[in-house]
């Protein structure tokens, strides 16, 4: 899948997702944080605008398709990239664990470099820190971030 990127001076980005089927997902993101998102289905043919949301909304919907709320699951491993090199796992905690009742420190989680949990998710609560303190619960969903290299690592020591 590719993104194609362009200046829009004076307005902000326009980013241009290929869809398949020669449609394309054109989304402009204005200097305010207003978003347009418009479908390309006819280079020949002016843009049809979709729908368009303000900064705050977009950045909801943006974390509902991502999957921070709700982890489908899936045939396929999904990654959630942050654009810089690290990604967003999500790790869920079995009945089984040996980190069931230990915090992230406790379950020697927290080191210099490699990927870090940065958020519990528990029934619909999520505890954050640096690391969080809050001990490691079975059904637990870990917020891990990190280097694809550094996730997998985490994720084989985890699982064990």
């Amino acid at each position: 899948m590719d993104v194609e990127e362009s200046d829009l001076p004076g307005v902000g980005k326009k980013f241009t997702i290929d869809i398949g089927d020669g449609e394309s997902l054109v989304i402009v993101v204005h200097n305010t944080g207003k978003r347009e998102v418009f479908l390309d289905d006819d280079p020949d043919e002016d843009n049809r605008k979709l729908f368009s949301v303000d900064d705050r909304l977009a950045r909801v919907v943006g974390s509902v398709l991502e999957g921070a709320y709700f982890q489908p699951v899936a045939s396929e491993e999904a990654e959630t990239s942050l654009g810089d090199g690290n990604l967003i796992e999500w790790v869920t905690v079995d009945d089984d664990s040996g980190f069931v009742g230990r915090t992230a420190e406790e379950a020697g989680f927290v080191e210099e470099g490699g990927a870090a949990i940065v958020a519990i998710s528990r029934e619909g609560e999520t505890f954050t820190g640096e690391p969080p303190v809050e001990e490691i619960q079975a059904g637990d969903t870990l917020v891990v971030v990190g280097t694809r290299e550094d996730c997998r690592e985490f994720i084989e020591n985890f699982e064990g």
